[in-house]
Protein backbone atom coordinates (compact mmCIF):
# COMPACT_ATOMS: atom_id res chain seq x y z
CA UNK A 1 0.00 0.00 0.00
CA UNK A 2 2.95 2.00 0.82
CA UNK A 3 4.55 1.61 -2.45
CA UNK A 4 1.05 1.55 -4.68
CA UNK A 5 0.69 5.37 -2.57
CA UNK A 6 4.17 7.06 -3.35
CA UNK A 7 3.81 5.98 -6.66
CA UNK A 8 1.09 7.43 -7.28
CA UNK A 9 2.52 10.90 -5.66
CA UNK A 10 5.61 10.52 -7.63
CA UNK A 11 2.97 10.37 -10.90
CA UNK A 12 1.10 13.29 -9.68
CA UNK A 13 4.57 15.57 -9.46
CA UNK A 14 5.81 14.65 -12.23
CA UNK A 15 2.46 15.81 -14.00
CA UNK A 16 2.51 18.52 -11.99
CA UNK A 17 5.14 19.51 -13.06
CA UNK A 18 4.71 18.67 -16.97
CA UNK A 19 1.72 20.38 -17.12
CA UNK A 20 2.77 23.77 -15.54
CA UNK A 21 5.50 23.93 -17.87
CA UNK A 22 3.56 23.46 -21.01
CA UNK A 23 0.52 25.47 -19.52
CA UNK A 24 1.94 27.99 -17.44
CA UNK A 25 -1.11 27.88 -15.49
CA UNK A 26 -1.18 26.28 -12.20
CA UNK A 27 -4.65 25.91 -11.44
CA UNK A 28 -5.15 23.74 -14.90
CA UNK A 29 -2.00 22.03 -14.01
CA UNK A 30 -3.58 21.12 -10.49
CA UNK A 31 -6.81 19.86 -12.35
CA UNK A 32 -4.86 17.73 -14.31
CA UNK A 33 -2.68 16.62 -12.25
CA UNK A 34 -5.76 15.40 -10.02
CA UNK A 35 -7.65 13.53 -12.58
CA UNK A 36 -3.85 11.68 -13.89
CA UNK A 37 -3.64 10.85 -9.67
CA UNK A 38 -7.42 9.63 -9.49
CA UNK A 39 -6.19 7.43 -12.67
CA UNK A 40 -3.51 5.80 -11.70
CA UNK A 41 -5.04 5.08 -8.16
CA UNK A 42 -7.57 3.44 -9.78
CA UNK A 43 -10.67 5.43 -9.49
CA UNK A 44 -11.44 6.01 -13.44
CA UNK A 45 -12.38 9.45 -14.39
CA UNK A 46 -13.29 10.76 -11.01
CA UNK A 47 -16.44 13.26 -11.74
CA UNK A 48 -18.30 13.02 -8.07
CA UNK A 49 -14.20 13.55 -6.22
CA UNK A 50 -14.13 16.46 -8.91
CA UNK A 51 -17.37 18.11 -8.02
CA UNK A 52 -17.16 17.40 -4.22
CA UNK A 53 -13.54 19.05 -4.70
CA UNK A 54 -14.48 22.13 -6.06
CA UNK A 55 -16.94 22.76 -3.02
CA UNK A 56 -14.37 22.08 -0.54
CA UNK A 57 -13.45 25.92 -0.08
CA UNK A 58 -16.85 27.29 -1.28
CA UNK A 59 -17.09 29.31 1.82
CA UNK A 60 -13.59 30.50 1.40
CA UNK A 61 -14.37 31.57 -2.25
CA UNK A 62 -17.64 33.22 -1.05
CA UNK A 63 -16.28 35.29 1.66
CA UNK A 64 -13.21 36.70 -0.75
CA UNK A 65 -15.75 37.11 -3.41
CA UNK A 66 -17.92 39.37 -1.48
CA UNK A 67 -15.38 41.22 0.39
CA UNK A 68 -14.05 41.95 -3.27
CA UNK A 69 -16.98 43.50 -4.10
CA UNK A 70 -17.70 45.53 -1.23
CA UNK A 71 -13.87 47.10 -1.68
CA UNK A 72 -14.49 47.74 -5.07
CA UNK A 73 -17.82 49.28 -4.85
CA UNK A 74 -16.52 51.25 -1.94
CA UNK A 75 -13.91 52.59 -4.49
CA UNK A 76 -15.62 52.69 -7.19
CA UNK A 77 -18.18 55.63 -5.08
CA UNK A 78 -14.69 58.04 -4.63
CA UNK A 79 -14.11 57.70 -1.46
CA UNK A 80 -10.70 56.25 -1.68
CA UNK A 81 -9.73 58.55 -4.26
CA UNK A 82 -10.62 61.67 -1.32
CA UNK A 83 -8.89 58.77 1.22
CA UNK A 84 -5.71 59.60 -1.01
CA UNK A 85 -5.67 62.93 -2.20
CA UNK A 86 -6.38 64.00 2.26
CA UNK A 87 -3.74 61.96 2.73
CA UNK A 88 -1.53 64.02 -0.10
CA UNK A 89 -2.73 67.41 1.48
CA UNK A 90 -2.00 66.76 5.01
CA UNK A 91 1.32 65.03 5.13
CA UNK A 92 2.87 65.07 1.50
CA UNK A 93 5.62 67.56 3.39
CA UNK A 94 5.52 64.41 5.80
CA UNK A 95 7.64 62.15 4.13
CA UNK A 96 7.57 59.17 6.98
CA UNK A 97 3.99 60.02 7.82
CA UNK A 98 3.20 59.59 4.45
CA UNK A 99 4.94 56.12 4.09
CA UNK A 100 2.69 55.12 7.04
CA UNK A 101 -0.45 55.98 5.45
CA UNK A 102 0.29 54.88 2.27
CA UNK A 103 1.22 51.55 4.04
CA UNK A 104 -2.31 51.59 6.13
CA UNK A 105 -3.77 52.02 2.81
CA UNK A 106 -2.41 49.51 1.54
CA UNK A 107 -3.21 46.85 3.85
CA UNK A 108 -7.10 47.62 4.04
CA UNK A 109 -8.24 46.10 0.84
CA UNK A 110 -6.50 42.79 1.03
CA UNK A 111 -6.84 42.58 4.80
CA UNK A 112 -10.73 42.71 4.21
CA UNK A 113 -10.38 40.31 1.04
CA UNK A 114 -7.54 37.49 2.02
CA UNK A 115 -5.62 38.75 -1.15
CA UNK A 116 -2.62 40.93 -1.77
CA UNK A 117 -3.57 40.87 -5.66
CA UNK A 118 -6.55 43.06 -4.49
CA UNK A 119 -4.83 45.86 -2.80
CA UNK A 120 -2.81 46.00 -5.89
CA UNK A 121 -5.69 46.65 -7.83
CA UNK A 122 -7.53 48.75 -5.77
CA UNK A 123 -4.54 51.44 -4.62
CA UNK A 124 -1.78 50.50 -6.07
CA UNK A 125 -1.88 52.51 -8.75
CA UNK A 126 -2.51 55.61 -6.67
CA UNK A 127 0.02 54.95 -3.80
CA UNK A 128 2.47 54.30 -6.55
CA UNK A 129 1.73 57.35 -8.30
CA UNK A 130 2.00 59.35 -5.22
CA UNK A 131 5.72 57.80 -4.69
CA UNK A 132 6.56 58.44 -7.95
CA UNK A 133 5.81 62.01 -7.52
CA UNK A 134 7.80 61.70 -3.76
CA UNK A 135 11.06 60.96 -5.47
CA UNK A 136 11.36 57.61 -5.28
CA UNK A 137 12.82 54.87 -7.21
CA UNK A 138 10.80 52.31 -9.53
CA UNK A 139 12.71 49.32 -6.77
CA UNK A 140 11.86 51.05 -3.76
CA UNK A 141 8.42 51.45 -5.27
CA UNK A 142 8.34 48.11 -6.42
CA UNK A 143 9.73 46.68 -2.99
CA UNK A 144 7.39 48.61 -0.98
CA UNK A 145 4.00 47.95 -2.93
CA UNK A 146 5.15 44.00 -3.00
CA UNK A 147 5.35 44.11 0.38
CA UNK A 148 2.40 45.38 1.97
CA UNK A 149 0.61 43.56 -0.67
CA UNK A 150 2.14 40.34 1.26
CA UNK A 151 1.08 42.00 4.74
CA UNK A 152 -2.31 42.73 3.27
CA UNK A 153 -2.64 39.73 2.57
CA UNK A 154 -1.59 37.62 6.34
CA UNK A 155 -3.86 40.50 8.46
CA UNK A 156 -7.13 39.99 9.91
CA UNK A 157 -9.83 39.68 10.06
CA UNK A 158 -9.52 37.28 6.78
CA UNK A 159 -5.92 35.18 6.36
CA UNK A 160 -6.88 32.37 3.82
CA UNK A 161 -3.43 30.16 4.58
CA UNK A 162 -4.23 30.52 8.20
CA UNK A 163 -7.97 30.06 7.38
CA UNK A 164 -7.15 26.65 4.99
CA UNK A 165 -4.71 25.30 7.52
CA UNK A 166 -7.43 25.54 10.56
CA UNK A 167 -10.47 23.93 8.49
CA UNK A 168 -7.73 21.15 7.50
CA UNK A 169 -6.76 20.65 11.11
CA UNK A 170 -9.73 20.68 13.00
CA UNK A 171 -8.86 24.10 15.00
CA UNK A 172 -11.37 26.71 15.34
CA UNK A 173 -10.14 30.28 13.11
CA UNK A 174 -9.51 32.22 16.61
CA UNK A 175 -6.89 33.77 18.63
CA UNK A 176 -4.90 35.19 15.28
CA UNK A 177 -5.89 38.88 15.54
CA UNK A 178 -2.69 39.89 17.99
CA UNK A 179 -0.30 37.06 16.68
CA UNK A 180 -0.80 38.80 12.98
CA UNK A 181 -0.68 42.23 13.78
CA UNK A 182 2.55 42.43 15.91
CA UNK A 183 4.69 40.74 13.02
CA UNK A 184 2.90 43.11 10.61
CA UNK A 185 3.81 46.07 12.55
CA UNK A 186 7.65 44.94 12.78
CA UNK A 187 7.68 44.30 9.05
CA UNK A 188 5.73 46.96 7.90
CA UNK A 189 7.97 49.40 10.40
CA UNK A 190 11.29 47.94 8.66
CA UNK A 191 10.03 47.93 4.79
CA UNK A 192 8.69 51.93 6.00
CA UNK A 193 12.23 52.21 6.76
CA UNK A 194 13.78 50.79 3.82
CA UNK A 195 12.47 52.79 1.17
CA UNK A 196 12.54 56.06 3.46
CA UNK A 197 16.26 56.02 4.17
CA UNK A 198 16.53 55.57 0.54
CA UNK A 199 18.14 58.54 -1.74
CA UNK A 200 15.69 60.17 -3.47
CA UNK A 201 15.84 62.69 -6.57
CA UNK A 202 14.11 65.86 -6.54
CA UNK A 203 10.31 65.73 -5.99
CA UNK A 204 7.56 67.33 -7.61
CA UNK A 205 5.38 69.89 -5.54
CA UNK A 206 2.18 69.03 -3.56
CA UNK A 207 -0.28 71.23 -5.96
CA UNK A 208 1.55 69.17 -9.06
CA UNK A 209 0.09 65.50 -7.29
CA UNK A 210 -2.90 66.91 -6.67
CA UNK A 211 -3.22 67.85 -10.15
CA UNK A 212 -2.46 64.72 -11.28
CA UNK A 213 -4.60 62.50 -9.11
CA UNK A 214 -8.58 61.69 -9.78
CA UNK A 215 -11.04 64.09 -8.27
CA UNK A 216 -13.38 62.63 -5.95
CA UNK A 217 -17.06 63.08 -7.12
CA UNK A 218 -18.91 66.40 -5.88
CA UNK A 219 -20.60 66.03 -2.54
CA UNK A 220 -18.08 63.02 -0.78
CA UNK A 221 -17.12 64.14 2.95
CA UNK A 222 -15.95 62.33 6.08
CA UNK A 223 -19.15 60.84 7.10
CA UNK A 224 -19.77 59.40 3.44
CA UNK A 225 -16.14 57.64 3.34
CA UNK A 226 -15.80 56.59 7.41
CA UNK A 227 -19.81 54.92 7.59
CA UNK A 228 -19.21 51.87 5.31
CA UNK A 229 -15.87 50.76 6.91
CA UNK A 230 -17.27 51.59 10.88
CA UNK A 231 -20.41 49.14 9.81
CA UNK A 232 -18.21 46.22 8.89
CA UNK A 233 -16.41 46.62 12.08
CA UNK A 234 -19.44 46.95 14.38
CA UNK A 235 -21.28 43.72 12.27
CA UNK A 236 -17.58 41.75 12.86
CA UNK A 237 -17.28 42.84 16.74
CA UNK A 238 -21.20 42.09 17.56
CA UNK A 239 -20.74 38.84 15.49
CA UNK A 240 -17.44 38.34 17.81
CA UNK A 241 -19.00 39.38 21.29
CA UNK A 242 -22.65 39.26 20.94
CA UNK A 243 -23.19 35.88 18.80
CA UNK A 244 -26.09 34.77 21.32
CA UNK A 245 -28.12 38.17 20.89
CA UNK A 246 -28.02 38.91 16.94
CA UNK A 247 -28.71 36.34 13.92
CA UNK A 248 -26.10 34.57 12.34
CA UNK A 249 -25.07 36.73 9.34
CA UNK A 250 -21.53 35.29 8.53
CA UNK A 251 -18.82 37.38 6.59
CA UNK A 252 -19.97 36.66 2.94
CA UNK A 253 -23.63 38.73 3.90
CA UNK A 254 -21.21 41.16 6.51
CA UNK A 255 -19.37 42.51 3.35
CA UNK A 256 -22.77 42.52 1.23
CA UNK A 257 -24.47 44.48 3.81
CA UNK A 258 -21.47 47.29 3.85
CA UNK A 259 -21.68 46.93 -0.12
CA UNK A 260 -25.08 48.29 -0.66
CA UNK A 261 -24.09 50.40 2.55
CA UNK A 262 -21.34 51.91 0.27
CA UNK A 263 -23.83 52.66 -2.64
CA UNK A 264 -26.41 54.16 -0.82
CA UNK A 265 -23.49 56.54 0.12
CA UNK A 266 -22.83 57.35 -3.31
CA UNK A 267 -25.26 60.14 -5.44
CA UNK A 268 -25.68 57.80 -8.48
CA UNK A 269 -27.49 55.01 -6.22
CA UNK A 270 -30.05 54.33 -8.68
CA UNK A 271 -27.75 53.73 -11.81
CA UNK A 272 -28.18 50.00 -11.26
CA UNK A 273 -26.27 49.10 -14.62
CA UNK A 274 -23.25 51.26 -13.15
CA UNK A 275 -23.02 48.81 -10.12
CA UNK A 276 -23.88 45.89 -12.02
CA UNK A 277 -20.70 46.37 -13.95
CA UNK A 278 -19.11 47.22 -11.04
CA UNK A 279 -19.77 43.40 -9.84
CA UNK A 280 -18.96 42.25 -12.83
CA UNK A 281 -15.17 43.71 -13.44
CA UNK A 282 -15.00 42.43 -9.48
CA UNK A 283 -16.12 38.76 -11.02
CA UNK A 284 -13.25 39.30 -13.81
CA UNK A 285 -10.97 40.58 -11.67
CA UNK A 286 -10.66 37.58 -8.89
CA UNK A 287 -11.92 34.34 -11.21
CA UNK A 288 -8.54 33.78 -10.97
CA UNK A 289 -8.05 33.65 -7.56
CA UNK A 290 -10.99 31.64 -7.09
CA UNK A 291 -9.88 28.94 -9.68
CA UNK A 292 -7.02 28.80 -7.43
CA UNK A 293 -9.25 28.18 -4.40
CA UNK A 294 -11.14 25.75 -6.60
CA UNK A 295 -8.62 23.99 -7.91
CA UNK A 296 -6.90 23.42 -4.27
CA UNK A 297 -9.95 21.99 -3.41
CA UNK A 298 -10.16 19.26 -6.39
CA UNK A 299 -6.48 18.62 -5.81
CA UNK A 300 -6.50 18.05 -2.38
CA UNK A 301 -10.17 15.73 -2.75
CA UNK A 302 -8.26 13.62 -4.53
CA UNK A 303 -5.01 13.38 -2.80
CA UNK A 304 -7.30 12.38 0.08
CA UNK A 305 -8.78 9.79 -1.88
CA UNK A 306 -5.59 8.04 -3.14
CA UNK A 307 -3.93 8.13 0.36
CA UNK A 308 -1.13 10.60 -1.15
CA UNK A 309 -2.26 13.38 1.46
CA UNK A 310 -2.14 11.04 3.96
CA UNK A 311 1.76 9.63 2.72
CA UNK A 312 2.63 13.56 2.66
CA UNK A 313 1.34 13.86 6.00
CA UNK A 314 3.28 10.69 7.54
CA UNK A 315 6.34 11.52 5.70
CA UNK A 316 6.34 15.28 6.94
CA UNK A 317 5.76 13.74 10.81
CA UNK A 318 9.08 11.39 10.77
CA UNK A 319 11.37 14.62 9.05
CA UNK A 320 13.68 15.69 11.88
CA UNK A 321 12.55 18.84 13.42
CA UNK A 322 16.00 20.87 11.88
CA UNK A 323 15.35 19.38 8.46
CA UNK A 324 11.22 21.70 8.48
CA UNK A 325 13.34 24.83 10.25
CA UNK A 326 16.62 24.66 7.88
CA UNK A 327 13.93 24.28 4.85
CA UNK A 328 11.46 26.27 5.74
CA UNK A 329 12.31 29.52 3.88
CA UNK A 330 12.98 27.44 0.61
CA UNK A 331 9.98 25.03 0.32
CA UNK A 332 7.01 27.55 1.84
CA UNK A 333 7.74 30.35 -0.87
CA UNK A 334 8.58 27.76 -3.67
CA UNK A 335 5.34 25.58 -2.91
CA UNK A 336 2.90 28.53 -2.66
CA UNK A 337 4.77 29.29 -6.32
CA UNK A 338 3.70 26.17 -7.14
CA UNK A 339 0.65 25.40 -5.56
CA UNK A 340 -0.72 28.53 -4.69
CA UNK A 341 -3.46 28.37 -1.50
CA UNK A 342 -2.67 24.64 -1.55
CA UNK A 343 0.39 24.88 -0.13
CA UNK A 344 -1.28 25.80 3.13
CA UNK A 345 -2.85 22.43 3.16
CA UNK A 346 -0.43 20.14 1.45
CA UNK A 347 2.74 21.64 3.70
CA UNK A 348 0.98 23.55 6.09
CA UNK A 349 -1.28 20.93 7.53
CA UNK A 350 1.38 18.14 8.28
CA UNK A 351 3.12 20.71 10.16
CA UNK A 352 0.49 21.87 12.29
CA UNK A 353 -0.29 18.50 13.61
CA UNK A 354 3.39 17.52 13.81
CA UNK A 355 3.79 20.36 16.04
CA UNK A 356 0.65 19.63 18.12
CA UNK A 357 1.83 16.47 19.10
CA UNK A 358 5.44 17.45 20.27
CA UNK A 359 3.07 20.30 22.90
CA UNK A 360 3.87 23.11 20.41
CA UNK A 361 1.39 26.39 19.73
CA UNK A 362 -0.55 25.58 16.63
CA UNK A 363 -2.09 29.00 16.26
CA UNK A 364 1.66 31.35 16.43
CA UNK A 365 2.54 28.07 14.25
CA UNK A 366 -0.04 28.30 11.41
CA UNK A 367 0.34 32.10 11.68
CA UNK A 368 3.69 31.96 11.09
CA UNK A 369 3.03 29.68 8.18
CA UNK A 370 1.18 32.06 6.46
CA UNK A 371 4.18 34.62 7.06
CA UNK A 372 6.13 32.30 4.72
CA UNK A 373 3.64 31.07 2.31
CA UNK A 374 2.66 34.11 0.73
CA UNK A 375 6.73 34.92 0.14
CA UNK A 376 5.86 32.60 -2.87
CA UNK A 377 3.30 35.00 -4.96
CA UNK A 378 6.76 36.41 -6.88
CA UNK A 379 8.29 32.85 -7.54
CA UNK A 380 7.17 30.89 -10.95
CA UNK A 381 5.36 29.39 -12.42
CA UNK A 382 2.56 31.58 -10.64
CA UNK A 383 4.09 34.52 -9.65
CA UNK A 384 0.68 36.33 -9.21
CA UNK A 385 1.36 39.49 -6.96
CA UNK A 386 4.80 39.70 -8.94
CA UNK A 387 3.33 40.48 -12.04
CA UNK A 388 0.62 42.54 -10.69
CA UNK A 389 3.45 44.60 -8.59
CA UNK A 390 5.59 44.97 -11.89
CA UNK A 391 2.84 45.93 -14.12
CA UNK A 392 1.28 48.78 -11.69
CA UNK A 393 4.43 50.25 -10.94
CA UNK A 394 5.83 50.20 -14.33
CA UNK A 395 9.16 48.08 -13.53
CA UNK A 396 11.23 48.11 -16.81
CA UNK A 397 14.00 46.42 -15.41
CA UNK A 398 14.03 42.43 -15.74
CA UNK A 399 11.82 40.41 -13.48
CA UNK A 400 14.96 38.49 -11.85
CA UNK A 401 16.50 42.42 -11.15
CA UNK A 402 12.65 42.92 -9.50
CA UNK A 403 13.19 39.90 -7.46
CA UNK A 404 16.44 41.45 -6.33
CA UNK A 405 14.57 45.17 -5.49
CA UNK A 406 12.57 43.35 -3.34
CA UNK A 407 14.98 40.81 -1.37
CA UNK A 408 15.96 42.69 1.68
CA UNK A 409 12.62 43.59 2.95
CA UNK A 410 11.42 39.84 1.21
CA UNK A 411 13.98 38.01 3.77
CA UNK A 412 13.35 40.29 6.51
CA UNK A 413 9.67 39.20 6.34
CA UNK A 414 10.63 35.23 5.84
CA UNK A 415 12.97 36.06 8.95
CA UNK A 416 10.09 37.06 10.99
CA UNK A 417 7.99 34.10 9.86
CA UNK A 418 10.96 31.39 10.61
CA UNK A 419 11.35 33.09 14.54
CA UNK A 420 8.13 32.49 15.20
CA UNK A 421 8.22 29.01 13.92
CA UNK A 422 11.03 28.46 16.03
CA UNK A 423 9.61 29.56 19.25
CA UNK A 424 6.18 29.42 19.07
CA UNK A 425 5.42 28.35 22.67
CA UNK A 426 7.43 31.61 23.57
CA UNK A 427 4.66 33.85 21.62
CA UNK A 428 2.11 32.30 22.75
CA UNK A 429 0.87 35.56 25.21
CA UNK A 430 0.18 37.02 21.46
CA UNK A 431 -2.78 34.74 21.14
CA UNK A 432 -5.70 36.19 22.39
CA UNK A 433 -9.61 35.60 22.16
Amino acid sequence: MYLQTTIIAIVMVATFALASWKLKSPEISMVITAIVGALVGGFGFPSRLLVEGMFTYFDVGLIFLTASIFINIYSETGAMNALVRWIVKQFYDKKWLMLILLGILMIIPGALTGAGSVSIFVVGGLVSSVMNYMGFSKKRIAAFIYLFAMLAAVAPPINLWAMLMAAQANMPYVGFGVVLMVPIIIIASFTILYTGLSKTPERKTKTEILEELPQPPAGMNWFKILVPFGVLLVLILLMQYAAFYIPVLGLPLTFMICAFISIGMDKERWKVKKWYNVMVKTVDQVFPLLGTVISVGVLVNIMTATGVKGLLAITFITLPMAFIYITALIFAPFAQGSLSYGSAIILGTPIIFLFNSMGLNVTVTAAALSFLFPLGDCLPPSRIVGRLTVETVGYEGSYMSFLKAIAIPWLFMGAIGLLMLLFPNQLRFLVVY
